[in-house]
């Protein structure tokens, strides 16, 4: 395969593809929700970019997951095209080569498919920026208390991260899977996800009453889920699932021989060391038991801080959606070793991690959400007073 590269000729066409999908996506909600008002059809906005985002990085796990990640050995196009339609006679020519290897068909459309994902959640985050402000300047003066729900700058922030994001992607390509890159890019995903369901807080405020432990609790719970998925992007990344087989042992003891230092070593591209070397496999060994050790104590805080939450006025269905998605993860992540990595497991797992980070990143801004005003203290009679 050739050097990967940055091509830049089909970008227009790729941006136009991103439009079309943003305009489809606003046309059915502002049709949806046709007579609602703006601060109504920016939440709208928010969740279902926010849903898309979901999307986007369950389709991008399907991408790594499936060896489709240089499906297209160029970016942002396809062999100098918008389409594998364009690249067929290049696609083809590799496939030939090599009928198992990077570049087919099969893997150049779904590469592409997640490139055009990408490209329109980019242009919703595009599009909710500018309107959320011009919705703040425009009802600053009629409804300040509508304008203030908006928070326009937590829409800036979100297309920054995205335009962030689509560079990581391009680098995952022209790196060819340097793992680093790729296991930014997967977190890159998921504190998009957090910075949408911030402002869906903010659009739908919903404070929840926390006791000062419990909402410092459930900032340390964040922060453990964050460095977990960092964990299994590495683990993902490497391709070190199958390193261990077994459970609760791995390779048959309690502690088998590892390498951590190599296996925690970041510059360094795909299964070789800086120097050009084979990792070793205790590295692997060492990457894939640093995430289950992980697991076990994110398991842990999980199931405290929701036994914990299930007790506070309010927070019944979040504690049961945190335990629900915490069991979720742990069957998945024993499926992929017991398994053999199977597929929908693999994407089981990441989606649940996903989904748990959200939830988490919603309940810490939810628990520090101003709380609804009390009623004013009620005003004497003086004629009572001298009675």
């Amino acid at each position: 395969m050739s050097a990967a590269r940055i091509d830049l000729d089909p970008l227009l066409p790729m941006l136009g593809f991103g439009a079309a999908l943003a305009l489809l996506a606003l046309g059915w909600l502002l049709w949806r929700h046709r007579g609602a008002s703006t601060p109504q059809r920016l939440r709208a906005l928010t969740l279902l970019t926010l849903v898309l985002t979901f999307d986007l990085v369950l389709f991008g796990a399907f991408t790594r997951l499936s060896d489709s990640g240089l499906g297209c050995p160029d970016w942002p196009g396809c062999y100098g095209s918008a389409s594998p339609l364009g690249a067929h006679a290049e696609i083809t020519e590799a496939q030939t080569a090599m009928p198992t290897g990077p570049v087919t068909h099969r893997k150049a459309w779904i590469e592409m498919i997640h490139r055009y994902l990408a490209t329109g959640v980019g242009a919703l985050m595009t599009v909710l920026m500018v309107w959320s402000a011009l919705a703040v300047r425009r009802l600053r003066r009629s409804d300040p208390a509508a304008a203030a729900r908006i928070a326009p700058g937590w829409a800036a922030l979100g297309f920054v991260w995205v335009c962030l994001q689509g560079a990581f992607g391009a680098l995952t390509v022209t790196m060819k899977l340097y793992p680093a890159i790729v296991t930014a890019h997967l977190l890159g995903g998921i504190v998009l996800l957090v910075l949408l369901a911030v402002q869906m807080q903010r659009h739908d405020p919903q404070p929840l009453r926390l006791p000062t432990a419990l909402r410092h609790a459930a900032w340390g719970v964040l922060a453990l889920l964050v460095l977990q998925v960092a964990l299994g992007g590495w683990v993902s990344t490497n391709y070190a699932v199958l390193a261990c087989q077994d459970i609760p042992t791995c390779q048959g003891r309690w502690w088998p021989a590892m390498d951590f230092e190599s296996g925690f070593t970041l510059r360094r591209p795909l299964g070789h060391l800086p120097d050009g070397s084979v990792l070793p496999f205790e590295a692997l060994t060492a990457i894939h038991m640093a995430h289950r050790l992980g697991a076990v104590v994110v398991l842990t805080a999980l199931l405290a801080f929701g036994l914990a939450l299930r007790r506070q006025p309010g927070a019944t269905g979040p504690a049961r959606a945190l335990l629900g998605l915490a069991a979720l993860q742990l069957l998945t992540g024993l499926s992929n070793v017991v398994l053999d990595w199977p597929l929908l497991a693999a994407l089981l797992h990441t989606g649940g991690a996903a989904l748990l980070t959200t939830l988490m990143a919603a309940l810490v801004a939810r628990s520090h959400a101003r709380q609804h005003r009390s009623a004013p203290r009620a005003v004497l009679d003086p004629q009572l007073i001298r009675t």
